[in-house]
């Protein structure tokens, strides 16, 4: 039965969604933040983990939130378990990592699923193809980006090897900020 009610509610709320804007998540201190309030940003969505081999592209991510936030860029990390156990924290462990080791100001969410079968409302309706039939497909480990216009569109994903900062990342985040 919970199940059920589970996959009942799951259905509305991804299927009542045609943007990245029509979900809210609890922030890192665990208050309800929705995405809504970046309406109008361009947004780099990226599931995040403090002990993967790609944990250093969180200096990556803060220095273009750095440089791109004045022209309307809002990174925004998603820290997440689903591969290897690679996000044990808690979310004050986690915030308190992210901002002593890499200096992050950009908006941290809470520790969600992205994969299986709790996945969160949003990282489902990223990856399903009915959604996002260009960029969709499972999560595949940490450090997955995907890139969002200021309508809400996804217009990019970049795989956990592509670095935030390397000049494909960039330049299409110029081309977003400038449009």
């Amino acid at each position: 039965m919970r199940k059920l009610v589970f996959t009942l509610l799951f259905s509305t709320t991804l299927f009542g969604a045609s943007s990245v804007y029509d979900f809210t998540l609890n922030s890192i201190d665990g208050q309800p933040a929705p995405i809504s309030a970046y309406k109008g940003k361009v947004l780099l969505l990226v599931n995040v983990a403090s002990k993967c081999g790609f944990t250093p592209q969180y200096a990556g991510l803060e220095s273009i939130y750095e440089k791109y936030r004045d022209q309307g860029l809002v990174v925004i990390g998603f820290p997440a378990n689903n591969f290897l156990g690679q996000e044990p924290g808690t979310n004050e462990e986690i915030k308190t990592f992210c901002s002593r080791t890499y200096n992050v100001k950009f908006p941290m969410y809470s520790k969600i699923s992205v994969k299986n079968d709790d996945k969160a409302p949003l990282y489902q309706f990223l990856t399903d193809k009915s959604t996002n039939p260009e960029f969709a497909g499972e999560i595949k480990w940490n450090f997955t980006k995907f890139l969002v216009d200021r309508n809400g569109k996804i217009i990019a994903r970049f795989e956990p090897g592509v670095k935030p900062d390397s000049p494909e990342v960039v330049s299409a985040i110029e081309k977003a900020v400038h449009q």
